[in-house]
C-alpha cells in the first residue's frame, strides 16, 4: 500500500515528537504499491490505520469448497522489475477471476485481496534446496494399479489394515475390526463414494465382515475354499471364499475358536494340512486337520460343538520341548512361521533365533540363532534387562558425603568427571549392544522357489539358508529395516520400513527397487499379475509382475495422456502467525486482535510461539522429557485453550495437533467444512540449544496432507544478537536436515538424547572444572572461561559426530511440497544505528531499511532459506518494545538501547521452480501472500506478533477416476497386452508316469522334464484329495486337506523346486508307516486291531509355472497304496508300474505322460 498516503493518528505523532530527526539518504524513493497499481484501472482508496494495521475488508462467503474445481486460469507472476529490487510482482488480475469463480465469494469483495510482491532467496537450485519434483505419473516407479489410495490416518482409527493375502479370485485384508476383500474383476471400478465410511471413498468396491478383534494374520486354503485369520482375542477364525455380490454385508465368520490365551501371532498350514499357530511367549501350537474336518461338516447350530472339537485337539509343541523347566526354543514371541513344503518342514522365526520342526512327526529337529549357530537349549528370562539399563543411568554425578567435601572443589570436579564418564561408558556399551543386538532382530521369513529359506532384519540385511538351517550368505541392498517378503516365480520381492519395495533374482542380486508408499510397507502378496503391498497407512498398491520393463513406459505415457480426466484443483487460504510471547501471556483482545479478526475467510490455522516457558529447571525437565517421548506444559497447554477460544474452537474450528519443545510451541487449526480434505499430522522438534540437545533454541513442526498434498510448517527459534549471523544461519541447515515427521526416527533421537544428556553432563562437568583448575593457575578469567567452554562445546561436538547418520536419505522438508518457516529468526539490521533506524522506521522508510536487514542479505548470498520467498515488508520492525506500551515509541530506550529489527518473519516455498509456473500435477503447489503484517497494537510482549495470509492452488488426483483409466489402458492398447498374453507362457513340461502303485515301505521315482529351451520351469506338487478304495463300480470321493497337505503315510520329496531347461528333476514319492506319539508305548503301536486296511488312493497335481508366468499347467498323477500283496491293476495308457522283487524301490518306466494341461 502507499506508504506515502498513511496518515498517523494524534497518539502516534507525540510519541514521535521525541524521535531523533536524521535525515534519510539521498535517493530515489518508489512506492511498491504504486507498481501494483498498474494493473488496475482505478485508484484504490486507503482508510487511516494505525501503523501496519489494515482494515481489509472481510468476505461474507467461505473462499474455500469442496467441489472439484476445471478452471485452468491460474494467476501469472512476472519478474520484471524496474526498480532493481530482488523480488517479483505479483499480477492478480487472473486471481481476481479465480476468487470470484472458485469460493463463491462477491467479485469485488475478493478483488480487494491482491497478492503481494515476493523476495525469492538465492541457492533453490542447488542440493536438498531443490524443489522436489513431480509428474503426472511417478517418474522413479512403475505406475501402479492403486486399489485402496491412501487414506488419511484419522480416518483409520480402529479400522487399519494390517494384513493382505491373495487367492485366485480376491485379494483379503485383514483389519482391527474384521477382514474385508476385493474382487479382482472389480479392481478398476470407481469407488462407492459416500456409501462406505470416511477413507474407502475412493478405494475399489469391497466386501466387509462383521466386526470381531484386531486381525494380526491370515491364510489361504484354497483346497476348502477358505480364508484362515489370527486375531488379537487369540481365536482363529475362517471365512468363506466364495461369496456372492448379492449377499449381504457384512459377511459372518465360519468356524472359530480359542486357540491362545494372547495374540495369534503367525499361522500357517503345513505338508500334511495341520494348522500351526504361533502366539505370544514362544507358544507353538498344532492344530491337527482331522478335527477341523470334522468341525467343518457340523451344523451351523452345532458351531459352540465344533469350536470345543477344535479346542481340545491341539498339540503344544512348547511343552513336548520343556523338561524340568527348560526350554529348547526362546520364549520370545513367534515373529512368523513358514511351511517349508520342498521338505516338508516348519520354520518358527523369532527375533533372535530360529526353530526346525518336522511337518510330519511334529519332532524339533534343530534350533539355531540369527548368526547360524546351534543352539542346545535356551534359558526362559526371569526378568525383564531394561530395568538394569536404567539402574544405570541412576547416577549420582556429585556425592554429598562428608569425606569427599574434604577434598575440595577440584577432587569433587574431578570425581563428579569420572563419574559421569564411566556412566555414560557403561550406558553407551550396553545401549550399543542391545542397539546391535536389536538391529539383528529377524522381521520376516520366505520360501524361494529353489527352496531357500531368506529372512529379514531390521537393519536391512537379508540372510539366505538352506532346508536344514545352514546359512549360506547374507546380502544389504538397503539399510533401512526388512518388514514382509514375497517370492513370487524366481522373484523375491522385498518390503522395507521406509516404504521402499525391491526385487531380488534367487541369487539374491539386486534386480530393481523403488519407493512404493510413503510410508512403512508392511505386507506383500501376489495375485492376478500383481505384487500388492501394503503400507502401514493402509493403503494397496499393485505393481506388475512384469516391472520392471517395457510395459512401465507404455502404461506411464497413456495415463499421461489422460491427465485432464483425472486431475483436479481446489483453493484454499492458510493463516500463518508468530509471536515471540517473552514468557508472558496475551490477553483475548490481543488473541482476536491477531489471529480471530483475519480468519473468516481461512480453511487453515498455524500457529507459532516463541519463548512460552523458559528458565534453566524448565529447559533441563523439557530436555529430559523428550529422551523419553513426553512433550508438553501446562503454560504450553493454556495457550492453546486460549487461542482456540480466539478461533471458535470446536464450533468453526478443529485443532487437529500440536508440538512443545522447551519455550516453543506450535499449533494447527482446520476449518470443519474442509476437515475430510486434510490429515496424517505428524509432529516433530529439533533442538538447537547447547550442544544441540537444549531446547532454548531449534525449531517445532507439523506435517499435514491437504488435498494429497503434503505441507511443512517448522516455527523457529534462531540465535539471538547482532554478530550472530553464521550462528543463526547454522541452526536453520541444522533444522532443514534433521527435521524428522516419521515416528521410527523420532524413537531412535529419543534414544540417542538420552545418552546425548549424559555426555552433556559429562562435558559440562569437565568445562566446569577446567575453568576452576586454569583460574586457580593464574590464567586471566576471560581466558579461562573461554577455556572451559571451549572444551565442553568440542566435547559436544565430538559425540554429536560420532552420532551421525551417513546415510544419504530423502529429508522430510525437502520433499514436501509446500514448506513455511515462521517464527523468531532473530536476524537484525546491520550498518545503522539505534537513532537512524528509528527515525527511518518513524518516516517509514522500510525500504531503505530491508537494505539493511540481515536476513535479507544472506538470503540473497543463498546463505540461509535457499530458493524461499518472502512478502515484501511493510510493517515497522517487530523488536524490540517495551511492555504495555503502544505505538512506535515503545521501542527500547533502556540503556541497551537495541536496534529495532524484524526478527519475527514467515517465509515459505511451494512447488515453482521458477517466478511463473502455474498449477498442475507437475506443479501442484502454488501459494500467493495476500496479507503479511505485524499488529502494533498488541503490547503484551517485547515482540510484535506477525500474521501472514497464503491463498494455495493445488492440483491432485481423484485416484478412483485414474484407476479406471488404468484398466482402460490394460485392455485397450494392444502393445500392453501383448505384453500381458506373453507372461500367460509356461514352459512345455512332462511326467514320466500318470499312475504309481505303493505298498508299505515302497518308493517311487516320478522324473518331471523341462522341453524348453529358454525358460525356467518352477514345480508344486499338491495333494488334491484322498479317497478310499472301494468297489470299481463306485465312484471315488476325494477329499482334500488343509491347503492340499498331503496325507501322513505319503511323502513327496521334492515336492517344489526349479527344472533348468531341458533338464529333469527326480521326485520320491515314499510309503510311510504313520503314528504319533500318543500311539506308541514303548515304541510299539498301540491299537493296531482298529488300523484301516483298506487300500487309498490320492491324486497328486504337479503344477507347472514359467520364471514370471500368470498362467498354470498342470499333471495328474494317481497314487495307490495296496495293504494286500495282490496284483493291482491300473487302467493306464501311458506307462506301467514294475515291481523289484526284493526291494521296497520301484522305477517308474521311462515312457512319458503327456499333462493335461490343465489351467
Amino acid at each position: 500500500m502507499d506508504e506515502h498516503n498513511i496518515q498517523d493518528d494524534d497518539k502516534d505523532k507525540e510519541a514521535l515528537a521525541g524521535l531523533s530527526s536524521v535525515p534519510p539518504p539521498q535517493r530515489k524513493m518508489h512506492s511498491y504499491s504504486q507498481q501494483l497499481r498498474t494493473n488496475s484501472a482505478h485508484k484504490r482508496h486507503h482508510q487511516v490505520r494505525k501503523h501496519s494495521l489494515d482494515d481489509i475488508p472481510k468476505p461474507t462467503d467461505h473462499y474455500y469448497n469442496n467441489e472439484d474445481s476445471s478452471d485452468d486460469d491460474i494467476f501469472a507472476r512476472n519478474s520484471n522489475n524496474a526498480s532493481g529490487e530482488d523480488y517479483i510482482i505479483t499480477h492478480s488480475q487472473r486471481l481476481d477471476q479465480n476468487l470470484s469463480l472458485d469460493s463463491g465469494c462477491p467479485p469485488d469483495d475478493s478483488r480487494n485481496f491482491q497478492p503481494l510482491p515476493e523476495f525469492i532467496g538465492a541457492g533453490g537450485t542447488n542440493s536438498i534446496f531443490k524443489v522436489p519434483m513431480r509428474a503426472t505419473v511417478h517418474p522413479r516407479r512403475p505406475p501402479c494399479h492403486e486399489l485402496r489410495p491412501h487414506p488419511l490416518r484419522e480416518t483409520q482409527v480402529g479400522k487399519f489394515l494390517r494384513n493382505i493375502a491373495c487367492t485366485d479370485k480376491q485379494l483379503w485384508a485383514g483389519q482391527e475390526c474384521g477382514v474385508r476383500f476385493w474382487r479382482f474383476q472389480d479392481a478398476y471400478q470407481p469407488g462407492l463414494g459416500t456409501k462406505v465410511r470416511r477413507g474407502d471413498e475412493d478405494a475399489a468396491p469391497f466386501q466387509e465382515s462383521g466386526n470381531t478383534a484386531p486381525t494380526i494374520c491370515l491364510l489361504v486354503d484354497s483346497a476348502n475354499r477358505l480364508v484362515w485369520s489370527g486375531h488379537k482375542d487369540g481365536k482363529i477364525r475362517s471365512w468363506k471364499m466364495d461369496h456372492s455380490a448379492d449377499e449381504p454385508s457384512p459377511f459372518k465368520e465360519g468356524l472359530s475358536w480359542q486357540a491362545h490365551r494372547g495374540s495369534v501371532l503367525s499361522i500357517v498350514m503345513s505338508s500334511y494340512g495341520d494348522l500351526w499357530s504361533g502366539g505370544e511367549g514362544g507358544v507353538i501350537k498344532i492344530w491337527p486337520w482331522e478335527s477341523i474336518e470334522k468341525s467343518l461338516s457340523l451344523r451351523p447350530e452345532e458351531k459352540h460343538m465344533a469350536a470345543l472339537l477344535v479346542e481340545r485337539s491341539f498339540i503344544d509343541l512348547r511343552s513336548q520341548v520343556t523338561v524340568n523347566g527348560n526350554c529348547n526354543i526362546s520364549s520370545s514371541d513367534i515373529k512368523c512361521l513358514v511351511s517349508d513344503r520342498v521338505r516338508a518342514k516348519v520354520w518358527c522365526a523369532q527375533p533372535l533365533s530360529f526353530s526346525l520342526w518336522d511337518a510330519r512327526t511334529k519332532e524339533l529337529l534343530k534350533v539355531f540363532n540369527i548368526e547360524g549357530q546351534t543352539e542346545n537349549r535356551v534359558d526362559m528370562p526371569s526378568s525383564d534387562q531394561g530395568g538394569a539399563v536404567e539402574d544405570e543411568m541412576k547416577v549420582k554425578f556429585v556425592s554429598s558425603s562428608k569425606k569427599e567435601k574434604s577434598g575440595g572443589f577440584l577432587q569433587r570436579s574431578r570425581n563428579a568427571i569420572m563419574g559421569a564418564a564411566d556412566a555414560v561408558r557403561r550406558v553407551a556399551t550396553r545401549g550399543a549392544g542391545a542397539f546391535a543386538e536389536d538391529n539383528k532382530r529377524t522381521e520376516a521369513l520366505v520360501l524361494a522357489a529353489d527352496g531357500t529359506i531368506w529372512s529379514g532384519c531390521t537393519n536391512g540385511l537379508l540372510v539366505q539358508w538352506d532346508g536344514s538351517g545352514v546359512r549360506l550368505q547374507d546380502v544389504s541392498h538397503h539399510p533401512c529395516a526388512v518388514q514382509c517378503f514375497c517370492a513370487f516365480g524366481a522373484r523375491i520381492y522385498v518390503g522395507y520400513v521406509s516404504g521402499m519395495v525391491q526385487v531380488m533374482d534367487l541369487e539374491g542380486n539386486l534386480v530393481a527397487g523403488w519407493m512404493a508408499h510413503n510410508g512403512p510397507v508392511i505386507k506383500l502378496a501376489a495375485g492376478d499379475g500383481y505384487i500388492f503391498s501394503l503400507a502401514t497407512h493402509g493403503g494397496i498398491r499393485g505393481w506388475s509382475i512384469s516391472s520392471p520393463g517395457p510395459i512401465d513406459s507404455l502404461l506411464r505415457t497413456d495415463l499421461a495422456e489422460k491427465e485432464p480426466i483425472y486431475s483436479r484443483q481446489d483453493n484454499v487460504r492458510m493463516l500463518v502467525g508468530t509471536w515471540n510471547v517473552g514468557q508472558g501471556r496475551a490477553s483475548q483482545e490481543a488473541l482476536m486482535s491477531w489471529l480471530g479478526s483475519v480468519v473468516s475467510d481461512v480453511g487453515i490455522v498455524v500457529v507459532g510461539l516463541q519463548e512460552v516457558e523458559m528458565g534453566a529447571g524448565f529447559l533441563a525437565m523439557s530436555a529430559a522429557k523428550e529422551t523419553v517421548g513426553l512433550e508438553g506444559s501446562s503454560i504450553g497447554h493454556w495457550w492453546l485453550d486460549t487461542i482456540g477460544k480466539a478461533l471458535d474452537e470446536n464450533a468453526t474450528f478443529e485443532r487437529m495437533g500440536s508440538r512443545q519443545l522447551a519455550g516453543l510451541l506450535i499449533s494447527l487449526w482446520v476449518r470443519k467444512s474442509i476437515r475430510t480434505h486434510v490429515g496424517d499430522i505428524d509432529a516433530a522438534a529439533v533442538p538447537c540449544g547447547f550442544g544441540r540437545a537444549i531446547g532454548n533454541k531449534g525449531g517445532v513442526g507439523l506435517r499435514i496432507r491437504v488435498y494429497d498434498r503434503l505441507i511443512c510448517f517448522v516455527n523457529c527459534h534462531l540465535a539471538a544478537h547482532l554478530e550472530a549471523v553464521n550462528r543463526r544461519n547454522a541452526d536453520f541447515d541444522h533444522i532443514f536436515r534433521n527435521m524428522s515427521f516419521s515416528r521410527s526416527s523420532n524413537l531412535l533421537n529419543n534414544a540417542a538424547g538420552m545418552v546425548r544428556l549424559l555426555f552433556f553432563c559429562c562435558s559440562l562437568a569437565f568445562s566446569t572444572y577446567l575453568f576452576r583448575l586454569l583460574y586457580s593457575s593464574g590464567l586471566p578469567l576471560v581466558l579461562s572461561v573461554a577455556a572451559g567452554a571451549s572444551a565442553a562445546v568440542q566435547t559436544t561436538r565430538v559425540t554429536n559426530a560420532a552420532g551421525v547418520n551417513t546415510e544419504e536419505t530423502k529429508l522430510d522438508l525437502a520433499e514436501a511440497d509446500m514448506v513455511v518457516f515462521l517464527g523468531d529468526f532473530n536476524y537484525r539490521l546491520f550498518g545503522i544505528s539505534y537513532d537512524e533506524a528509528r527515525d527511518f522506521v518513524s518516516q517509514r522508510c522500510f525500504d531503505w531499511l530491508r537494505e539493511k536487514d540481515q536476513l535479507r542479505a544472506e538470503m540473497k548470498a543463498g546463505k540461509v532459506f535457499q530458493g524461499m520467498r518472502e512478502a515484501i515488508i511493510r510493517f515497522p520492525p517487530t523488536y524490540k518494545f517495551e511492555r504495555h506500551r503502544p505505538g512506535l515509541a515503545g521501542y527500547d530506550s533502556g540503556e541497551k538501547k537495541r536496534i529495532p529489527a524484524w526478527c519475527d518473519r514467515v517465509i515459505y516455498r511451494d512447488n515453482r521452480s521458477g517466478p511463473v509456473d502455474e498449477c498442475s500435477l507437475e506443479c501442484p503447489i502454488v501459494s500467493s501472500i495476500l496479507l503479511y503484517e505485524a499488529c502494533m497494537d498488541v503490547t503484551e510482549s517485547d515482540h510484535k506478533p506477525v500474521r501472514c495470509k497464503f491463498h494455495s492452488t493445488i492440483a491432485h488426483v481423484d485416484r478412483s477416476v485414474r484407476r479406471q483409466a488404468f484398466g482402460e489402458v490394460l485392455q485397450v492398447n494392444k502393445k500392453v497386452k501383448a505384453i500381458l498374453d506373453e507372461l500367460r507362457y509356461v514352459p512345455e513340461t512332462v511326467v514320466s508316469t500318470n499312475n504309481i502303485v505303493l505298498q508299505n515301505q515302497d518308493t517311487s521315482i516320478l522324473r518331471i522334464t523341462n522341453k524348453f529351451e529358454k525358460d525356467k520351469a518352477i514345480f508344486r506338487i499338491v495333494c488334491e484329495g484322498q479317497s478310499t478304495v472301494k468297489d470299481e463300480e463306485d465312484t471315488a470321493e476325494y477329499h482334500p486337506r488343509g491347503s492340499f497337505g498331503f496325507p501322513r503315510w505319503l511323502e513327496v520329496t521334492p515336492a517344489a523346486g526349479i527344472i533348468k531347461p531341458e533338464q529333469s528333476v527326480e521326485v520320491a514319492v515314499h510309503h510311510e508307516e504313520f503314528h504319533t506319539l500318543e500311539d506308541l508305548v514303548d515304541g510299539i503301536p498301540q491299537n493296531w486291531w482298529c488300523e484301516d486296511t483298506r487300500d487309498k488312493e490320492v491324486v497328486l497335481t504337479v503344477s507347472i509355472n514359467g520364471s514370471c508366468s500368470t498362467e498354470t499347467k498342470s499333471h495328474q498323477i494317481r497314487v495307490r497304496h495296496c495293504f494286500s500283496a495282490k496284483t493291482v491293476r491300473i487302467d493306464s495308457k501311458s506307462s506301467t508300474n514294475k515291481k523289484s522283487q526284493g526291494g521296497s524301490r520301484k522305477i517308474s518306466s521311462s515312457s512319458d505322460a503327456i499333462d493335461d494341461s490343465r489351467n
